[in-house]
């Protein structure tokens, strides 16, 4: 399954440099403000630079990189519970999904974002729906709250 989280956090990024290059140089070019941030209703109250566009891909591609280094050292990781050497291999394995799904959907947030933010702009619409951030944010909370309600079942030997 890592593996499958690893290419959808790669595909993401794709998107990204596709979206990148074409808010940039594609056909369509960017107004020279482009809206940054949206209130709870999904309007935009918060404008910039088409420049600014930047910080997502930038971001996503730290948080790859991040992500993708932390996961080269799975000993030194903090873990809600005890480890034995009984447990040690499972919760090395939940706390390596764990990352592998946070970094995929971090990195695909950055890009709905993103889209969001380039078609917004484009279409001098909103397009950013109001439920969206809530939703992500339940989503990666949810995956943490999982990944450590199982780790806390693996330590108990319930796995």
């Amino acid at each position: 399954m890592r593996k499958v989280l690893e290419l959808l956090a790669l595909a993401a990024l794709a998107v990204q440099a596709v979206l990148t290059w074409r808010a940039f140089l594609g056909p369509d070019p960017l107004p020279a403000r482009v809206p940054l941030h949206f209130d709870v209703a999904g309007n935009p109250d918060g404008w910039g630079t088409p420049a600014s566009l930047l910080f997502f891909p930038g971001i996503a591609v730290f948080i790859y990189l991040l992500f993708t280094v932390v996961t080269r050292f799975p000993s030194a990781f903090n873990y809600p519970v005890r480890v034995t050497p009984m447990n040690r291999a499972r919760l090395q394995e939940l706390a390596l999904g764990m990352i592998a799904w946070l970094k995929a959907e971090l990195i695909w947030l950055f890009a709905a974002i993103q889209w969001s933010v380039v078609e917004s702009a484009r279409r001098h619409i909103s397009l950013a729906p109001a439920a969206f951030m809530p939703i992500a944010i339940i989503a990666v909370f949810a995956t943490v709250g999982w990944h450590i309600a199982a780790m806390f079942r693996s330590a108990r030997g319930a796995f």
